[in-house]
């Protein structure tokens, strides 16, 4: 009897370590936290979502708000706050430059990840990088709407949503992307960065060579500024690269949370 249950404490306690030990593997495994850009909105990263919780990560589409990078930022790096463990941020177009500012001081942000998106130096904004070398031709696919405490909100318009933000995406999927895209504001796009968070985190980058809305060349020149620990570039792909390259673009978030 003494010898049966002291196999059944060992084994108890066997069972009791090993759950301790996959707590804190658990523990240790990143937050990913995706955060759209402009003239998107948080269900534009599906795809991306349902291939890494199919791998185990645990995923948050942040809404971002597209009013001010100051006030984008802000509302992200109150979500990165309050994660628990460590985190990697992935911004998408506009939302590159939002993870840039949300990471300033936060300690659990482990990498950063730019999924066709700006990497901006401190003073740089989104509309001054995107014409900084020839290939954006968003600037004429746009309408505007006034605001009514001033200001304006832009959109592209839904006609030309397809060939100029998702040219490589079904044309059904395409015009729902264009019937609930998310305007941003004209201010946002203007306002120039504060800090550089990629200066001292480790940086990926992901972008196709056929974007209209950032020049490849900018964000080529974007990823080697910033040292990039890797850049990949997909031939034909368009901005919308979470839609139709969904598994390339978690294949390097994944690369991101896993490297040490």
């Amino acid at each position: 009897m003494r010898a049966l249950i002291q196999l059944l404490v060992a084994a108890v306690l066997s069972l009791a370590t090993t759950a301790n030990a996959q707590a804190s593997a658990s523990s240790d495994q990143p937050t990913i936290v995706l955060v759209h850009g402009a003239f998107a909105e948080s269900s534009s990263w599906n795809d991306v979502i349902t291939s890494l919780k199919g791998k185990g990560h645990r995923v948050i589409a942040a809404a971002n708000p597209l009013r001010s990078v100051s006030g984008d930022s802000a509302e992200i790096a109150s979500i990165v706050r309050a994660i628990e463990g460590p985190v990697i941020l992935v911004g998408h177009s506009y939302g590159g430059v939002v993870i840039t500012e949300a990471a300033e001081g936060a300690a659990n942000v482990r990498a950063l990840v730019y999924v066709a998106a700006f990497l901006p130096e401190p003073g740089e904004s989104s509309l001054g990088l995107s014409t900084q070398l020839p290939g954006s031709t968003l600037g004429a696919a746009l309408m505007s709407v006034a605001l009514p405490g001033g200001g304006q909100d832009l959109y592209i318009r839904p006609e030309q949503f397809h060939a100029q933000f998702a040219a490589d995406v079904a044309p059904a999927r395409a015009a729902l992307m264009a019937a609930t895209q998310r305007p941003v504001t004209q201010a946002a796009l203007v306002e120039p960065s504060r800090h550089a968070t990629w200066r001292s985190l480790p940086t990926y980058m992901i972008y196709g060579s056929a974007d209209r809305n950032i020049p490849p060349a900018v964000m080529r020149f974007m990823a080697e500024r910033a040292g990039s620990r890797r850049t990949v570039v997909i031939e034909g792909a368009s901005h919308a690269l979470m839609l139709s390259h969904a598994e390339e673009v978690a294949r390097l978030i994944e690369e991101a949370a896993q490297a040490r």
